[in-house]
């Protein structure tokens, strides 16, 4: 135990208080990205199950939707049914702000992480101008520079300007890899919402002609 409290104190002593907040920083960022690829990824992998009822004419996924409890872009998809029917002129406009409001938490997730990657180097830089201040505090109180400590506090100090950049850089891939695949969930809504129209609307006419065909029936005998 004493020798765990030594080391938590001597790396404290080395990275200072702005890397104890990188690190709290690192373990916030990495939540938010395994969050969101296991929400994404479960999301995808749903739609896309219960999206093949409807494309083989069941529109069992629209009919028997629950709006709270729903897959976010079948919901989207339920809303452009619900709202539009055949009046489809402005369905990416309709889609856009569905999708922002299905995908809320989603996109403040990466609003989190583009402000991590920003923050992270700052954050480290100044750990590094905090250490180098304190390294020439210490040489001018002492009666004759030592290069050895000058070297050890310099290398200290930039302890934290390489913690920012290692958890800048992987933050800013996971950003735009996330982007790239919300990109890519926004332009599915609009093509599948487009798909939804069509295939509903074969479902109404299919029901149309067959109460059409029996009331024909019931007039003729």
């Amino acid at each position: 135990m004493d020798f765990s409290a030594d080391s938590l104190s001597h790396i404290y002593e080395m990275i200072g208080p702005a890397g104890v907040v990188l690190v709290l920083v690192a373990i916030f960022a990495l939540y938010i990205s395994v969050w969101q690829i296991i929400y994404m990824t479960a999301v995808w992998r749903n739609f896309k199950r219960d999206f093949l009822d409807l494309e083989r004419g069941r529109d069992r996924c629209l009919r028997d939707i629950d709006p709270k409890r729903a897959n976010p872009l079948i919901r989207i998809i339920y809303e452009i049914v619900k709202t539009h029917g055949d009046h489809s002129d402005d369905i990416r406009a309709e889609v856009g702000y569905l999708f922002h409001r299905n995908f809320k938490r989603v996109t403040n997730g990466l609003y989190w992480l583009k402000l991590i990657s920003v923050i992270a180097p700052l954050l480290g830089l100044l750990g590094t101008v905090w250490g180098m201040i304190d390294v020439f505090q210490h040489m001018s109180d002492m009666s004759k520079a030592n290069a050895d400590v000058l070297a050890s506090g310099i290398w200290e100090a930039l302890i934290t300007t390489v913690m920012g950049l290692v958890v800048a850089i992987p933050t800013l891939m996971a950003y735009y890899y996330l982007m790239l695949k919300l990109r890519g969930f926004h332009i599915e809504a609009i093509e599948h919402s487009y798909r939804a129209l069509e295939v509903v609307r074969k479902l109404r006419a299919g029901k149309a002609g067959v109460k059409a065909d029996i009331a024909e029936n019931d007039s003729i005998h």
